[in-house]
């Protein structure tokens, strides 16, 4: 009997050791995912959205995430005039924009 309480206990942990993996995958794969979304502004905004040193373009690093999803916005309706950023900007959903944003803000300057 005691055996059996063994193997049991041994199974639920097995099972919560595998759940927990399971779960770090999938936040894995969506960090992965608002990674790769935010190293499309890496070419003008630089790695993780830190430009360099006098640089003409805004960093995102450290932005508040609101701010930047307000300008996201602005730039795919038009309302703010760009050279490109009115364009880039439409092909993001606003999940995406929204997530974008989190990341930078959560980056530090």
């Amino acid at each position: 009997m005691r055996m059996k309480k063994i193997i049991t206990a041994a199974g639920l942990l097995g099972c919560g050791l595998v759940g927990s993996l399971v779960a770090n995958a999938q936040e894995s794969k969506e960090a992965l995912y608002t990674k790769s979304l935010a190293a499309t502004c890496a070419n003008c905004h630089g790695t993780n959205g830190k430009v360099a040193s006098g640089s003409p373009v805004a960093g995102l690093a450290g932005l508040p995430a609101d701010y930047i999803v307000s300008q996201m916005k602005a730039f795919k309706s038009g309302a703010r005039p760009a050279t490109v950023m009115h364009q880039l900007a439409k092909g993001f959903s606003d999940a995406q924009i929204d997530q974008m944003a989190a990341y930078f803000a959560a980056q530090k300057k």
